[in-house]
């Protein structure tokens, strides 16, 4: 297997020596009489390279016994080695068209050979090379908006969820019932709860992917708050604010003054042409929710605090806009999205913080914010 490599038989190519290198597989025609004639079969097909990548792989399997077909355009074949009932096994990669890069499309090789243990052998080699890719997701918590875009949102998922599936990748799926149900869930899960995931993903729209967004960070965001607005005397200073914040992060439940004041009306005299609404339903207090409901001891788990390197967010564009993925892969293609969030691509994406301040005492609780991530992708230009 190392090395120079073992003679296999590579489906609508013939017989290529396969050889494992530190970072793929590559393979070669193993007669040279036939030699043209297979890497024409391979030029003739776009979706067919001559190395696979291991970081471009993101599922191999044993198939059953079965046929193995010969080259495309082959003329001159191997006698009684082509087309004939062999063990076989797939390797699930992924390729772009030549001529259009930005989507990514699943692509199968299928290998054979009349042992079906070699056959087990590559399989088990395989999945321990594209096991070694730790960026990969193991466990995802994934919501689906039924309405979004003309009702593409559940149609989308049924789309993708068997290459999460092929790729092992756990997904528990809430289908959402009502506007806040994604972010009362998310502001409401214990940070034991969220540690068994590595992700979360949307499968709709910009709208449901900020409502994920603010139901992580309303009570795990540990960035302090901008500089309090000048003419806004009540808050000395910053740090005051701060302290507020910190106090309601670790109570689980708010006095009756609190409550009052979060609850309030947007049109009281409080609430000067407020930004946003301070309702706690639509999760935009970042008091609204514990951080944790583990008790303070020492088999408390460690608290989840944002940024960080190891969580996730997805999406998988079923909305109207899609504006966020338009900017970030280029496509509004459900399967090239499903297709990165397996294989573990990351991009950095930037996030707006909007704080609204109130003038009177009753916003000693802390300001009312909100987190964004697709201002510009609504810019207009002027």
């Amino acid at each position: 297997m190392e090395g120079g490599g073992e003679a296999l038989f590579l489906d609508g190519v013939g017989e290529v020596t396969v050889a494992v290198g530190d970072d793929g597989l590559s393979f070669q025609p193993l007669h040279q009489e036939v030699s043209s004639s297979c890497w024409s079969s391979i030029i003739m097909q776009p979706k067919l390279e001559s190395k696979l990548k291991f970081s471009d792989v993101y599922a191999v399997e044993l198939l059953e016994v079965g046929p193995v077909c010969e080259p495309w355009n082959a003329r001159a074949t191997v006698q009684g080695k082509i087309n004939t009932e062999m063990n076989r096994f797939v390797i699930h990669t992924v390729t772009r068209p030549r001529k259009r890069p930005s989507p990514w499309v699943p692509c199968e090789y299928i290998f054979g050979h009349k042992d079906q243990q070699t056959c087990k052998t590559w399989v088990e080699h395989i999945k321990t090379c594209i096991n070694k890719e730790q960026d990969r997701p193991k466990s995802l918590m994934v919501f689906v908006h039924p309405l979004c875009g003309k009702g593409r949102g559940c149609k989308n998922w049924e789309t993708v969820a068997p290459l999460f599936e092929r790729a092992k990748v756990k997904t528990k799926v809430i289908v959402t019932q009502r506007a806040g149900h994604a972010y009362d869930t998310l502001a409401s899960l214990s940070d034991k709860d969220l540690k068994k995931f590595d992700g979360v993903i949307a499968v709709g729209g910009d709208g449901l992917f900020n409502e994920i967004l603010n139901g992580l960070l309303s009570t795990r965001h540990t960035n302090s708050y901008p500089p309090t607005p000048e003419g806004f005397g009540y808050f000395r200073n910053n740090m005051k604010c701060q302290e507020h914040r910190n106090n309601d992060l670790s109570n689980s439940e708010l006095t009756g003054d609190d409550a009052n004041a979060i609850s309030g009306s947007s049109n009281t005299p409080d609430d000067h042409e407020p930004l946003l609404s301070t309702t706690r339903s639509t999760g935009l207090d970042i008091s609204s929710s514990d951080s944790s409901d583990e008790p303070c001891n020492g088999d408390q788990v460690p608290l989840v605090s944002f940024p960080n390197n190891w969580f996730r967010l997805g999406i998988i564009p079923s909305g109207s806009t899609d504006a966020i993925v338009l900017s970030t892969t280029g496509e509004r293609d459900p399967v090239t999205s499903a297709l990165l969030i397996i294989l573990g691509r990351r991009i950095s994406l930037d996030i707006a913080q909007v704080v609204r301040w109130k003038s009177s005492p009753s916003a000693e609780v802390s300001p009312t914010v909100r987190y964004a991530a697709s201002f510009a992708g609504y810019a207009t230009v002027s």
